[in-house]
């Protein structure tokens, strides 16, 4: 792979790097004389106390600059990829591949598979292990990199392997092993295909990990059962059965009876079903102590109890009794949280003034009867929105847009959407931001 200079997009404010000059287009050649492969190298090259950096400016010329800081001082630099050299592609074909149930011709962006243990380090990507060349797997070993996110779905070769369309699939359990030597971790995920890998291949799977789940540095930390998520896009010949309430509630008993066994065994669940599987099954959420530390939390597992709670805790400092002028604004989100956030909602109708409508839509553009707030597009807004009575404007969770991006998954933008229903559109990530917004 070729490794190109890493192109600055944003020098923060107050940091070394915009003292020295430095400005957005910029890009970084060479530090101490290597040249970072990704924001990894970086992060560990920038280490050090004295630094030799090779620097190309926007019109194309070379500077050469001597740098000393503190050992642990970040330049405070931020770049248009974490990837400098390109991203590693995946060589399966899972028939549950998000990326295959889209619909052609939208942005290339949207077709990429990565398959990077590098963004799964950074980011809490998930990756297979399939795709990785022996100086690859030296690198994670040399530099630690620890915990990564493995997409794993059954441990025995054969069911992995049919589901993975990957003859090397069936390594995981030696792959596993090498992680537990160097006593290096993973999360584990395993998504449930009905009558692929369920029923005893998930029990089979569960028990493989979770022998994995020993000693001081348990090398499977935690495990995450998700439900296969279809789209009308997906190809026909694809063998896969959507989950069904009955299939759901299955899974649910399933695995909460091993984890109560794996309770008594390890002090800890260590397998976590993720909140979709409730919402499927029409079953109330687990407790909040059940999900330990919400070690799966961006899995899905835990998001809405832990969701509920940080709002309840920051209403209490943030929400005003009344709000002036008065105010009147929708909350779009998915579906499946609607039950679930019936009481922010009262919460926030609370305040005097303020009337917040929550929207929860189903997905026409996926054909999804149970949507996610993730999977909303701005097809979605404008099929269930207009002609409706919007108010001032949309609340609109930012996990719906790409990569914080203004694009929806659909390639709508969020001006697009906006222009369409006459409204204003308030992107929100997190709580505060949902209080703040609602309230300013």
């Amino acid at each position: 792979m070729t490794i190109h200079p890493a192109k600055i997009t944003k020098v923060l404010p107050n940091s070394i790097a915009a003292e020295i000059g430095f400005d957005a287009g910029d890009a970084i050649v060479a530090i101490n004389g290597i040249s970072p492969r990704d924001l990894i190298d970086y992060q560990f090259l920038c280490a050090d106390e004295v630094l030799q950096l090779e620097v190309l400016d926007a019109t194309g010329k070379t500077h050469h600059l001597e740098i000393e800081k503190d050992y642990d001082d970040d330049l405070g630099l931020e770049f248009e990829t974490a990837l400098f050299d390109g991203l590693i592609q995946c060589n399966n074909r899972c028939p549950f591949c998000f990326i295959d149930q889209q619909p052609p011709g939208k942005r290339s962006s949207l077709y990429f598979k990565d398959d990077d243990y590098r963004l799964s380090f950074l980011y809490g990507s998930y990756l297979t292990l399939t795709n990785l060349p022996e100086k690859e797997w030296q690198r994670i070993e040399q530099m630690r990199l620890s915990p990564l996110y493995v997409s794993v779905h059954a441990t025995e070769p054969e069911v992995r392997i049919r589901l993975l369309k990957n003859n090397r699939a069936g390594q995981i359990l030696q792959q596993l092993k090498w992680f537990q030597e160097r006593r290096l971790q993973i999360h584990a995920q395993v998504v449930v295909c009905p009558e692929i890998n369920d029923g005893k291949h998930l029990e089979q799977t569960l028990r493989d990990l979770t022998s994995f789940h020993t000693g001081e540095i348990p090398a499977v930390a935690s495990i995450a059962v998700v439900p296969v998520g279809l789209t009308r896009f997906r190809p026909q010949e694809d063998e896969l059965i959507p989950v069904s309430q009955q299939k759901a509630q299955e899974v649910i008993s399933q695995v909460k009876l091993l984890a109560q066994e794996f309770r008594q065994k390890f002090g800890s669940s260590v397998a976590w079903l993720a909140d979709e599987w409730f919402l499927i099954a029409g079953e109330e959420l687990p407790s909040e102590a059940e999900y330990e530390e919400y070690p799966q939390i961006d899995n899905g597992v835990g998001s809405i109890r832990l969701f509920v709670k940080q709002f309840t805790h920051a209403a209490q400092e943030l929400l005003p009794p009344k709000v002036s002028p008065q105010r009147k604004l929708t909350w779009v989100v998915g579906n499946a949280v609607e039950k679930a956030f019936q009481p922010i909602v009262k919460q926030l109708n609370a305040v005097a003034g303020l009337k917040v409508n929550m929207q929860a839509l189903y997905s026409d553009y996926w054909g999804q009867n149970i949507s996610v707030t993730g999977l909303i597009t701005g097809h979605d807004l404008l099929f269930h929105l207009k002609g409706q009575d919007i108010g001032e404007g949309i609340l609109l969770p930012s996990v719906m847009l790409k990569n914080g991006e203004l694009v929806f998954l659909d390639d709508m933008t969020v001006e697009e959407v906006a222009r369409q229903l006459n409204t204003e559109i308030l992107p929100i990530s997190g709580v505060e931001d949902l209080i703040n917004t609602c309230v300013k």
